[in-house]
């Protein structure tokens, strides 16, 4: 067996890996890569291995980090299954949509106003035969992706329907396990149900996103978006809020909820301003059977839906948007994109951000050479759409609300492997920056791990 990693190799963006087995090849996801144009545009363009030889995709959720670049295999003649989850199937025909969308505009925009042809990656009828190519499949119960590959998904905790992946492969009378684990979530998040690490593996092809830091827990960012409405409520302002618009954006709209039903926030509008967004809390809450079934989250929200109250406000509608530039009062908006690099939430940005009774809240990763990254490192002046902006809004970074794991929680997903698995001991870290992977494989070594940092395009031969 041979892995190959196309992707997220010593950065965040981008996921794509390559295994090989039998004669057999499998993709495991294809994701956009996302920071500066002019880097980006090229490794977006690159197949990770023609298409024709590839056998299967499996994607192991929605994210476009981790799907985004599927229509363009579907646009260069792919046309076999890709394997998700039920829950990932739904929210990527959307989220492909709108990643077609952008695609799009993105080349509208750069050819009227910096007079320079792109070629966008993919249109939306690419988009659309890229759903209808998905395959869904049940957690824990494994099917074959090829001859000889098996393939499980086990809970990932990251957002609904994301998914740790296990593939078996038999050599001889033995079978040997490759473990991927995805992007790995949080235990204790509402909605969402908690990480299950997959049982025994010979070895694990990990992501490594926090690798160097802890997180504050789930009640004290719960505490801190309290504060940050309230002061920003009190300064007349606005909470500016990019946050992806799966998974994120859900867990907030839950929280303010609760917030303001204890009297713990002013009862302001909440708008969520992102269609996309709107299009992915009607998947949530067609996949309730995948939420969390803890008895705090059942007991608290009593089988009543979560994502429609008096005080919440949705605007599909890009008249609905614009208008919010002239609404009076304080409010919180909700939009996407994630990393800020598209979307309603550059025009909230631009529009807001040289406002310092404004509060611009980041709840999430910012990967490198993106908005949201020199929004985080407090730059003095941004820029959205050419024009340079004086950053004046306050900045609030709540990393409490990551999606992403921990050190801590890291090495305890990979720790409950071992514990069915004593020989586990090569972990390949993808889905880092060179800093926070440094610091996991130095925790790694010494617990007795071989930790590997693979560059892009390494090839690793396994057994």
């Amino acid at each position: 067996m041979q892995l190959t990693v196309q992707g997220a190799a010593r950065e965040v963006t981008g996921s794509c890996h390559v295994v090989q087995a039998h004669g057999k090849t499998i993709l495991l996801d294809c994701g956009l890569f996302q920071g500066r144009r002019s880097e980006v545009q090229r490794k977006n363009l690159t197949l990770p291995v023609p298409v024709e030889q590839i056998d299967a995709i499996v994607l192991s959720h929605a994210h476009i980090d981790h799907s985004g670049r599927l229509p363009l295999l579907v646009r260069e003649g792919y046309s076999k299954a890709i394997h998700a989850t039920a829950a990932t199937c739904d929210l990527c025909e959307p989220m492909l949509m709108d990643s077609a969308h952008i695609q799009e505009k993105d080349a509208e925009f750069l050819a009227k106003h910096k007079r320079e042809h792109f070629e966008p990656l993919y249109g939306i009828r690419d988009a659309q035969r890229t759903a209808e190519l998905m395959v869904a499949h049940r957690y824990e119960e494994p099917f074959e992706a090829a001859p000889g590959v098996m393939i499980t998904f086990f809970e990932a905790g990251h957002i609904l329907g994301s998914a740790s992946v296990a593939i078996d492969i038999m050599q001889g009378t033995h079978r040997k396990r490759l473990v991927f684990s995805g992007d790995i979530g949080r235990s204790g998040l509402p909605i969402i149900r908690d990480p299950k690490p997959p049982l025994e593996a010979d070895w694990v092809l990990m992501e490594s996103t926090y690798g160097n830091r802890d997180h504050g827990t789930v009640e004290d960012a719960r505490a801190k978006l309290a504060q940050v409405v309230r002061e920003t409520a009190a300064r007349g302002g606005r909470v500016l809020v990019p946050a992806f618009a799966v998974g994120r954006t859900q867990e907030l709209v839950y929280d303010l909820h609760q917030l303001a039903e204890a009297g713990e926030i002013p009862r302001l509008p909440i708008y969520i301003d992102s269609p996309l967004a709107t299009k992915a809390t009607a998947v949530f809450e067609k996949n309730t059977d995948v939420f969390d079934q803890s008895e705090r989250f059942v007991r608290t929200h009593n089988g009543q839906s979560l994502f429609q109250f008096p005080l919440l406000r949705y605007t599909p509608d890009k008249e609905d948007s614009k208008a919010l530039a002239g609404t009076p009062g304080p409010m919180v908006i909700i939009s996407a994109s994630g990393m800020a690099e598209s979307g309603r939430i550059v025009h909230h940005l631009a529009q807001g951000a040289s406002n310092p009774r404004n509060t611009i809240m980041i709840v999430g990763f910012q990967a490198e050479h993106t908005l949201g990254r020199r929004i985080v490192e407090r730059r003095e002046v941004i820029k959205a759409f050419g024009e340079e902006i004086p950053l004046r809004a306050q900045v609030a970074v709540l990393n409490g609300y990551s999606a992403h794991a921990d050190r801590t929680e890291l090495a305890a997903w990979l720790q409950a492997i071992r514990a069915t698995s004593p020989r586990l001991k090569d972990v390949f870290l993808v889905h880092g920056e060179s800093a926070a992977q440094e610091a996991f494989a130095d925790q790694l070594r010494g617990k007795g791990y071989r930790p590997h940092i693979p560059a892009a395009g390494e090839k690793i031969t396994l057994g």
